[in-house]
């Protein structure tokens, strides 16, 4: 039971003692850098494992909590602890990042080293943004994150504009957090502490809650992203690596969505139903313009990165639809989106290594050449769409159910979303798949190989087995909600 209850706490240091062995490591040998590094985030995802076979589903409180004092002239402390909400989201990155180190096995030569530890040093800080319980080191984790980011943008982006698409990346999310940054400071005065749980039990006036909420919305909403702080998100995902993109698409894009669950609702209710018609209005013109966006862009990355933008706001629905059905969706949706995105980034990581091209109008016919890469692309595509069986699809009609029960005109724009989805990701499918080889732009085909099948394996198992039988997941959620809608309602 000890180690059960310090497991947060290796959590955290594991990917910390991973990036000191790379330091200290003067092997010049590329393959035991990788390997180390693998290992490490491999052990680090076995061990996160362990806190989803302990979870105790019937209760909605937080669970393997941990206090170390920190600032004890300030009151301020190390809090460790995890709910239903933040398990999936731990165990989302822990799973993402070893598949990030895998996929980038052949496709990175440059500051290998550098580029092992920025990821290590992201899973450090993202565990830590699931799972702290100070608003204030809840902060410095969320922020934190853009640092390694911004470098594997920058450093190991694919095309010249990847310093352009890393400042454009770090300046729209630094500068939406400067607000939230001034609300934390007040917090802090008003209560005397950051405490999480001490804030829970905490009552801010009316016009104190309006003006935090946006304070906290506008670090939130650029992170989700949120038309129309979205410009950021298609920049940098078409410069960064595959694994950076993986990654941002992955989990990063749940950063802001964690951050309306974790904060604005249970601290701000009132302001909550009083921003609720903005949050709507903003989410349904993003579902449907960045939908009709990703139709007419030409750039493979680009497509899935305005696809990811649509979904994401959609999301946005379920969370402000104050009602359990709504937010255990928008949280499914958010874990399922996590699944398929990262894959669709991975397949086009794929081609991209073989074909150095990202250029739609460059590709077709590859289902005569590559099957099995053929094969998973319909799969994920199908599952981007919202098929019967897929993660995706449980997840977006519990959106729409909740959304339903509290603006049906903003459900059916919302439901768009699905049609809009249907024609631009079987569109993208069948220019890919079908038609004539373009053998004067493409020379090489050869299909998956054993590590690129194995990176999509995972992915796979974990769509099916959401779409199949979601209360793996639901059951988990479904207390710490109830949890979250009565801290609102009462």
């Amino acid at each position: 039971m000890v180690i059960l209850n310090n497991i947060l706490k290796y959590l955290l240091v594991l990917p910390l003692i991973g990036t000191f062995f790379l330091l200290i490591s003067s092997s010049s040998n590329k393959l035991k850098l990788k390997s180390l590094a693998f290992n490490f985030s491999c052990i680090v995802f076995i061990i996160s494992l362990f806190l989803w076979l302990f979870f105790n589903k019937s209760i909605g409180s937080f669970q393997f909590t941990d206090k170390i004092s920190w600032v004890s002239n300030l009151n301020l402390n190390f809090s460790l602890g995890i709910d239903g909400i933040s398990l999936f989201f731990i165990l989302l990155t822990t799973l993402l990042i070893p598949l990030c180190i895998l996929v980038s096995w052949d496709s990175i030569n440059s500051d290998l080293k550098e580029f092992l530890i920025a990821f290590l040093v992201m899973e450090f800080f993202l565990i830590g943004v699931f799972c702290v319980l100070d608003l204030l080191l809840f902060y410095i984790f969320f922020e934190s994150v853009l640092i390694p980011m911004y470098l594997i943008i920058g450093v190991w982006g694919s095309r010249e504009r990847k310093i352009r698409a890393a400042y454009f990346f770090f300046l729209y999310t630094l500068l939406g957090s400067v607000l939230m940054l001034l609300a934390v400071l007040y917090i802090f005065y008003q209560v005397g502490t950051t405490d999480y749980e001490v804030l829970l039990t905490f009552s801010f006036s009316s016009t104190e809650q309006k003006f935090l909420w946006l304070a906290f919305f506008a670090s939130f909403a650029t992170k989700v992203p949120m038309v129309p702080v979205h410009l950021w998100l298609p920049e940098a995902h078409v410069e960064a690596p595959t694994a950076g993109s993986v990654i941002l698409a992955g989990v990063l894009l749940k950063l802001g969505v964690y951050g309306f669950v974790r904060f604005s609702l249970p601290l701000f209710p009132v302001a909550c139903f009083y921003f609720a018609p903005l949050v709507y209005a903003m989410s349904a013109i993003g579902i449907v313009y960045t939908s009709f966006t990703a139709i007419r862009q030409t750039d493979f990355k680009r497509i899935i990165a305005y696809t990811s933008v649509a979904h994401m706001n959609l999301v946005m629905l379920g969370i402000f639809s104050f009602n359990n059905i709504g937010i255990e969706g928008a949280i499914l949706q958010s874990l399922s989106h996590g699944f398929v995105a990262s894959a669709l980034f991975l397949l086009i990581g794929v081609v991209y290594d073989r074909h150095h091209t990202r250029m739609v109008k460059y590709y077709g016919g590859l289902a005569h050449t590559m099957p099995v890469y053929i094969f998973i692309f319909l799969f994920f595509t199908m599952s981007n769409i919202g098929l019967p069986g897929t993660g995706s699809f449980v997840g977006e009609f519990l959106i729409l159910t909740g959304s339903y029960k509290i603006n049906t005109t903003i459900t059916f724009i919302g439901a768009t979303s699905m049609v809009i989805g249907g024609c631009y990701s079987l569109w993208l499918f069948n220019r890919v798949a079908y038609g004539n080889l373009k053998k004067q732009y493409l020379n090489n085909f050869l299909d998956l190989n054993k590590r690129e099948f194995f990176t999509f394996l995972p992915l796979i198992i974990g769509t099916l087995v959401m779409g199949i039988y979601p209360n793996i997941f639901l059951i988990p959620i479904h207390t710490s909600v109830n949890v979250l809608i009565e801290l609102m309602y009462f």
